[in-house]
């Protein structure tokens, strides 16, 4: 990468900037990623090192410092197939490493569904951008109905089964609609699960498929006769 493209060793944090429909742009950079979950208002923090997505971090802080996020489908000659529908995170902080990598966090804005895919000459991949149907990511998420207790308890099991350690604390005193939205991105969900995360079609059904996906994971436990802790 040319020195003139490099940025400061450290870059302080950024506005995260919140769009208004009409302000999206209608091409996206596209970052592949197995299992990496973005969600609207959600935080998701990256490992950038391959020097194609140098270059997208790069081309994405001289313009919008927008990144799609999608998941995969299938390995193909030109790359990987990707599901339709993505999410676009704003880059709100980001970190270079004396080896010349970059640590970023995105901060999720909204959905959309992927198009055409365009030609590129720096490696990475870029998607025309359908925004249509996801206006609703771009407003301050209303409350949501979830059972507090419940929920609690089948964390508790789910968590104990796969070695998480919690400040439970923290989690009683966060917000549902923001406790969901972490949960869902954190979560060792399959990948197929947080595909169907992300496309709830609002955050009441997400809410609901978490703790479904949860309590499924902790039934399943029991019946292969799971002791539900892990050492």
């Amino acid at each position: 990468m040319p020195a003139a493209a490099r940025h400061s060793p450290i870059v302080a944090p950024m506005s995260p900037f919140f769009p208004t429909f009409d302000e999206l742009p209608q091409t996206v950079p596209v970052f592949p990623l197995t299992g990496a979950l973005l969600l609207p208002t959600g935080q998701l923090p990256l490992n950038i090192f391959e020097p194609r997505y140098i270059a997208m971090v790069d081309d994405a802080l001289a313009s919008n410092r927008l990144i799609a996020m999608v998941e995969p489908r299938e390995a193909g000659h030109a790359g990987p197939t990707v599901h339709t529908i993505a999410c676009a995170g704003r880059i709100t902080a980001l970190e270079e490493t004396e080896d010349g990598r970059y640590l970023i966090t995105l901060h999720g804005i909204c959905r959309l569904t992927l198009g055409l895919e365009l030609p590129t000459t720096r490696g990475y991949r870029r998607f025309q951008a359908e925004w249509s149907g996801f206006a609703g990511d771009l407003r301050e998420p209303g409350p949501i109905e979830i059972d507090r207790k419940r929920l609690a308890r089948a964390l508790e099991r789910y968590f104990r089964h796969h070695g998480i350690s919690a400040n439970w604390e923290a989690i009683e005193n966060t917000a549902s609609n923001r406790l969901i939205t972490s949960l869902a991105m954190i979560c060792p969900f399959s990948a197929l699960e947080k595909q169907a995360l992300l496309e709830a079609p609002g955050l009441q059904e997400r809410a609901d498929m978490v703790l479904s996906l949860i309590e499924m994971a902790c039934w399943s436990r029991q019946d292969d006769g799971g002791s539900g802790s892990r050492h």
